[in-house]
């Protein structure tokens, strides 16, 4: 039996209230395959996706392929140096035609040798001059609307999806002292991991546990100095910040930046930290010498793939002592890391339980509150598109 009801959906209305009345999500949302096939729909086939920086493929030629949703998709730089974002599934036999990452004249599908241009154009079919009707330019590569923002790379399915830049446009302010575009880093850590994309993107955004998971590690960074300034409801992303008890807080035995300081920020900025949310692909935490970015890729209702990196300024990386001061960084962030993995593993767990509840939430989760109106919104209206000309009044039921 399905879940996906009307009743299943109406429930989420106590999701979305002020954060001292709200509830948590079903379980379901985060167990149920059918409820992530529902999400292909409602999320990851219409919204914009992170799939990477923008200086991964520097010159004509430069790729790199990811998947977002079992999609497989290939990245390049075309000669004319415009970013291609396209399936790497070749229109012939499905065989992909790009694997890792490198530098190609063309895609050549190792299978049969169908060859595709930077562009994704089919320019070579070998043997097909007798096959009926077949029209080589109606072959290429299925194509990804593109958009960068601050250096990062983020496609869409969605070929009438509105712009990105300017539904971001409330969360310009915060960021625009940190420069993202000009900050490198070094390759990022890619990892597969056993729960829902929700679980991580949530325990990313959760300052309530700051100083109770992670008694000791960073408590000059206290929970209670955490904020959740308010965007538009059309903003395709949100933000919290976190007040520190000394000014350019970091992680790491010292509790200060090691690395040279982002130039612009301002005093304020300087004594908080950041958290930037676009789901549902990319969580940035932002600290003042370096910026750490997740790339969430779901793959199944309890499974996510997940990009980890981090990035500085050009000048930090060119420190003879850079390893050996991120090696420090790396070192202490460990056990963090270590402990939100293990407690993100047994969430998923508990959310199969048949004693799973519907939580309610402390002041200092109101970023998961603002997580659930982003995603809520979005499967409300997937939702009524399946439902039809009744779907109006379903939604005026829930406003009310």
């Amino acid at each position: 039996m399905t879940i996906l009801t009307d009743q299943f959906f109406d429930s989420f209305a106590t999701s979305v209230k002020a954060t001292e009345e709200a509830e948590t999500l079903p379980p379901e949302c985060y167990t149920d395959e059918a409820f992530y096939r529902f999400e292909k729909e409602a999320l990851f086939y219409r919204e914009w996706l992170c799939v990477g920086r923008e200086e991964w493929i520097e010159k004509p030629g430069d790729y790199f392929t990811c998947t977002h949703a079992n999609e497989p998709l290939v990245i390049a730089r075309d000669r004319a140096g415009a970013i291609q974002a396209m399936s790497s599934v070749c229109q012939h036999r499905a065989m992909l035609v790009a694997e890792g990452q490198g530098n190609t004249r063309a895609f050549v599908c190792p299978y049969h040798h169908w060859t595709y241009d930077l562009d994704g154009a089919l320019v070579n079919a070998p043997a097909m001059g007798k096959t009926c009707n077949f029209d080589r330019k109606a072959n290429g590569l299925p194509k990804l609307k593109v958009e960068l923002w601050h250096g990062f790379v983020f496609v869409n399915f969605d070929a009438e999806a509105a712009p990105l830049a300017p539904r971001l446009a409330a969360i310009e302010p915060v960021v625009a002292n940190y420069e993202f575009a000009r900050l490198r880093g070094p390759a990022p850590a890619k990892h597969e991991f056993a729960w829902n994309w929700k679980v991580q993107f949530e325990n990313n955004n959760d300052g309530y546990h700051a100083n109770r998971l992670h008694h000791g590690l960073h408590d000059y960074i206290p929970s209670a100095l955490a904020s959740f300034p308010e965007v538009p409801r059309e903003t395709a992303g949100y933000y919290r910040l976190n007040g520190s008890l000394h000014p350019n807080a970091s992680f790491n035995p010292t509790e200060k930046a090691l690395f040279p300081v982002f130039p612009k920020l301002t005093d304020e900025e300087q004594n908080r930290l950041l958290f930037v949310n676009l789901p549902p692909s990319l969580s940035l935490v932002v600290l003042n010498d370096v910026v750490i970015y997740l790339i969430m890729d779901a793959r199944s209702a309890g499974t996510h793939g997940l990009t980890f990196g981090s990035l500085y300024l050009p000048e930090a990386m060119a420190d003879p002592a850079f390893e050996e001061k991120r090696a420090i960084n790396d070192e202490y962030t460990a056990h963090i890391v270590a402990q939100d993995l293990h407690v993100d593993l047994l969430v998923q767990q508990g959310l199969g339980s048949k004693f799973a509840p519907r939580g309610r939430y402390s002041w200092q989760e109101d970023a998961q509150r603002q997580f659930n109106q982003w995603l809520v919104d979005r499967y409300w209206s997937e939702w009524d598109r399946r439902r039809g000309p009744s779907a109006p009044v379903s939604q005026i039921k829930r406003a009310s």
